[in-house]
């Protein structure tokens, strides 16, 4: 008789919001995760069929407030965080102190010391907020309005852009999942920015996204009669993910480069389009670019190049951890333009968390996020 593999024991912190939910959806097909511990503050003490009824009979346990967990026991094996920027820092570095003192910050957990106890060193932390995106603290404190409260842990942070850094993420303790516009900026440019075969100046990404990227909490400017019928820009020349963008960009080309980079919000709840210009490199032209993105896609599950004078759309990728990618000649000698497309909640926030989760683990990459686009 043979006995089944020991689960890897999960926990979803902020599981009531749309990220939250994507990864219960998600991970409760994973064959080799258990989700034991959900948190939401606001909705502590509620089944999770009453928050999202669409996820309703899956034995899942009921939602808690951070402070009324008792740790003791929980033996925990991933902790996804799928909080606001700032309130993970705290609660990351509690978890992965370095002198098993649990939280700093006793308002976020009155038992630090039943904590220590419950999180071990194994524990790997798959971070989707802001917090740790960003390898210069000063740059986060500049974007952000508030100082890192785990600069030491920042060192060590790998960003999580799977297909970039596989190897990194492998074996790492402490993963910063990229934003969704710069998860389909940087999976479109990175690879054209390295050959050189694009210039770094006069980049333009001109994204749009569905409502459910700005967060289930309850604003004004996000009700139905706000957005239907219309789309608007907003964060014009000041968007928290340019710095991210940028970072990822210069690293790729070897200098500091600056974007310009503007989203809109449509009326739809899920999706994210960037439409990005480009300027060629000297001889190279739009077929060039096409190739090299195909040879360097070529073997990944989930960022395809499509074919000449095909068009990616949001409806081809809702709900599945597809990239699509599409590259096109300007009317402007000199220029290209590329249209790249993903599901915001799935590649771009929680399909990526649980891609590099199981890279963590030395499970096979795709684990959960085989299923295909749901169309139409």
């Amino acid at each position: 008789m043979t006995t089944s593999p020991k689960k890897i024991r999960a926990a979803i912190l902020g599981a009531s919001g749309y990220t939250g939910a994507e990864l219960i959806r998600l991970l409760v097909r994973h064959p080799h995760v258990e989700i034991v511990l959900m948190t939401a503050d606001r909705k502590a003490g509620q089944s999770i069929e009453t928050v999202y009824p669409h996820l309703a009979g899956l034995g899942l346990p009921d939602l808690m407030a951070v402070g009324d967990v008792e740790w003791p026991g929980l033996e925990l094996d991933v902790v996804f965080c799928a909080l606001p920027h700032a309130t993970s820092q705290e609660i990351i570095k509690g978890i992965l102190h370095e002198t098993g003192h649990g939280f700093v910050d006793e308002m976020i957990i009155e038992r630090p010391a039943d904590y220590a106890n419950a999180i071990k060193g194994s524990v790997k932390v798959v971070d989707l907020s802001a917090d740790f995106r960003l390898r210069d603290t000063d740059v986060y404190t500049k974007w952000y309005g508030e100082y890192h409260q785990a600069p030491e842990l920042q060192k060590e942070a790998v960003y999580g852009l799977t297909e970039q850094y596989r190897e990194d993420i492998k074996n790492a303790r402490l993963v910063a999942c990229p934003g969704c516009f710069p998860t389909a900026a940087l999976l479109t440019l990175m690879p054209l920015l390295a050959a050189q075969k694009i210039k770094k100046d006069g980049i333009i990404i001109d994204a749009k996204t569905g409502v459910s990227g700005a967060g289930r909490s309850l604003r004004e400017a996000n009700l139905f009669t706000e957005v239907s019928e219309g789309m608007h820009p907003y964060g014009v020349a000041s968007h928290r993910h340019s710095p991210e963008i940028e970072q990822e960009l210069s690293k790729s080309f070897g200098e500091d480069l600056y974007v310009t980079f503007t989203p809109h919000l449509v009326p739809m709840n899920r999706g994210e389009l960037e439409t990005i210009y480009v300027n060629l490199a000297e001889d190279q032209t739009a077929d060039d670019l096409r190739n090299h993105l195909q040879d360097c896609y070529q073997d990944e599950p989930f960022v395809h190049v499509v074919e000449e004078g095909v068009m990616p759309a949001t409806r081809h990728i809702r709900g599945s951890n597809l990239c699509l990618i599409g590259v096109f000649a300007d009317r402007v000698p000199g220029r290209a333009i590329l249209v790249t497309v993903l599901d915001n909640l799935v590649k771009g926030s929680s399909g990526q968390a649980i891609q590099n989760m199981n890279l963590m683990f030395d499970l096979p990459e795709t684990l959960s996020l085989e299923q295909a686009p749901l169309f139409p």
